[in-house]
């Protein structure tokens, strides 16, 4: 687009690479709204519309449909166009998608217009962290793990935000507020990722230079294995992530504690996802999966033995800490595994097993909720997935590590 063939060495790791990543941390912090605002909401439109906890979640779930078909769609699409027009397209998604939401007369009609914010969000994550992992080679990891961590800043940012909002105005005029303010905000970013590198997709010499490692199973056997791991990952991550406010609520601490928990949740998550870009660099994705998920585990534990308000700080904090570098790493792997033309499509499927596992682990939770009357048993549902997740990522370590990574990187 911008006729810059032969000048990927001095873009490669250049300032202006830093540059765009610092842009697309602003741009995904913003962006990422979608993944974080209506599990403040919950409650309020639980309670305006009269509904169950799991028919009230299934917003949030539709919009976590909505973000894991994005991320696969625009992945593809950024592979072919790159990263702008999803980035334009997803703009325009979240506007309309909040103004709907706002205005929305039924729990029905709020949880197609959060299909919208899904998709939204969705060019802000898995299609602008491969985007970025074209720019770097050197510090690759970090990289990624820097443009993940806008979904995170968000969730720190957003939720005591839209708690604020909510409050003061209503949760209808809150989205409103919201389509507007990133329709407003994002436009004059979205102008930094005009620019592409030359053949996109590092088509230069590391595409040509790739070889598959061998590692028993076909790409293609690998992609399914990492999507399940990616998917039970996600269920496990979804039980405190999306009903620690309303777990606080029914506790009797009141949603604001637990919008706090959330976001301090969140913010710590922010250290581990780029701590983990450090590990990844150094030992690989595989490692740093392990790592993250052994910990998650240890949390979701913790979550089971204690409930008192001082204890459910240190936990969401201990748990932002040990999660946090768990769905980056699986972009690192992608490529590690897979040849680097096929990385916005690779990552696009991985981020949509992801979202489909927050999805389903969201709506699960609420479920078996409202079927037993407490939160224990879905913690215990978290416990049981997180195993899955631990099984995939120690066999795939045990199986052998990348020998083209010196090639790639």
């Amino acid at each position: 687009m911008d006729g810059l063939a032969g000048s990927r060495p001095s873009l490669v790791d250049s300032s202006y690479a830093w540059l765009r990543l610092g842009v697309a941390l602003l741009l995904g912090t913003i962006g990422s709204v979608g993944m974080w605002s209506y599990v403040v909401a919950l409650p309020s439109v639980q309670a305006e519309f009269g509904a169950t906890r799991a028919d009230a979640s299934l917003p949030y779930t539709l919009a976590m449909v909505g973000f894991a078909v994005g991320n696969l769609l625009l992945g593809r699409l950024a592979d072919r166009f790159g990263i702008l027009a999803p980035i334009l397209l997803c703009i325009a998604s979240l506007g309309i998608g909040y103004v709907s939401a706002g205005l929305a007369p039924t729990l029905w009609v709020l949880s197609a217009a959060h299909v919208l914010i899904g998709f939204g969000s969705a060019a802000f994550f898995g299609p602008l962290i491969a985007d970025l992992s074209h720019w770097f080679e050197k510090r690759r990891g970090i990289a990624i793990a820097i443009a993940a961590s806008g979904n995170y800043v968000a969730g720190a940012v957003w939720p005591p935000l839209a708690q604020h909002f909510i409050a003061a105005d209503g949760w209808r005029m809150a989205h409103l507020g919201i389509g507007i303010f990133c329709v407003v905000a994002m436009l004059p970013l979205s102008l930094m990722f005009r620019r592409r590198l030359d053949g996109h997709a590092d088509g230069g010499a590391q595409a040509r230079g790739f070889v598959a490692p061998d590692i028993g199973v076909s790409q293609n056997t690998l992609l399914l294995l990492l999507c399940i791991a990616g998917l039970a990952c996600c269920v496990a991550m979804a039980m405190p992530q999306v009903h620690i406010v309303a777990y606080c609520g029914d506790l009797g601490y009141g949603v604001a504690r637990g919008a706090e928990m959330l976001s301090l949740m969140l913010a710590f998550g922010i250290v581990s996802r780029v701590g983990s870009g450090f590990i990844a660099d150094r030992f690989g994705g595989v490692v740093t999966l392990l790592i993250g998920s052994v910990m998650q585990a240890a949390a979701l534990f913790l979550y089971l033995l204690f409930d008192g308000l001082t204890s459910l700080f240190v936990i969401s904090i201990l748990f932002g800490l040990f999660q946090g570098g768990i769905v980056p790493s699986y972009a690192v792997i992608i490529r590690e595994y897979f040849p680097p033309q096929e990385a916005g499509s690779r990552v696009g499927m991985v981020v949509m097993a992801n979202v489909f596992g927050m999805a389903l682990g969201g709506w699960m939770s609420g479920w078996i909720f409202d079927l037993t009357g407490s939160y224990r048993a879905a913690f215990l549902n978290g416990l049981a997935w997180n195993l899955l997740n631990l099984s995939v990522a120690f066999w795939l370590l045990r199986a052998g590590r990348p020998g083209a990574r010196v090639a790639t990187a």
